[in-house]
């Protein structure tokens, strides 16, 4: 092989195709990998992806959460919405905040799986 040329193998890619998958096909494309491929180690990584592919659809769930939380301390009218509202911006600043490392943690594990 010459010097500086990269040979990627199939398993390589295709593991690598499960993290950034979080642009194309967050659930679909791991969850098809991990049942078609028999290599471990692309079973591993299409694990791996689809548990960093579902903390944003955890964190959309608590931020909705976030804003029924009043409610359940019996909190009515103005007070509830001005708590309730405080509380949905910060749920929105976290749950924004942890979706940002998630999707730069995806394309920093899928350049790492070429190298």
């Amino acid at each position: 092989m010459e010097k500086g040329v990269i040979e990627l193998s199939t398993n390589k890619v295709i593991s690598s195709l499960c993290y950034f998958s979080i642009f194309f096909a967050p659930f679909i494309l791991p969850i098809v990998v991990y049942f078609v491929v028999e290599d471990p180690g692309v079973k591993h990584h299409a694990k791996r992806s689809l548990f960093s592919h579902l903390i944003p659809v955890i964190t959309i769930v608590v931020f909705i959460a976030f804003a029924f939380v009043p409610f359940l301390f019996g909190q009515q009218g103005e007070e509830a919405f001005l708590f309730g509202g405080g509380l949905i911006w910060l749920g929105f600043l976290v749950a924004g905040a942890l979706n940002l490392v998630v999707l730069i943690w995806n394309i920093i594990k899928g350049i790492q799986v070429l190298k």
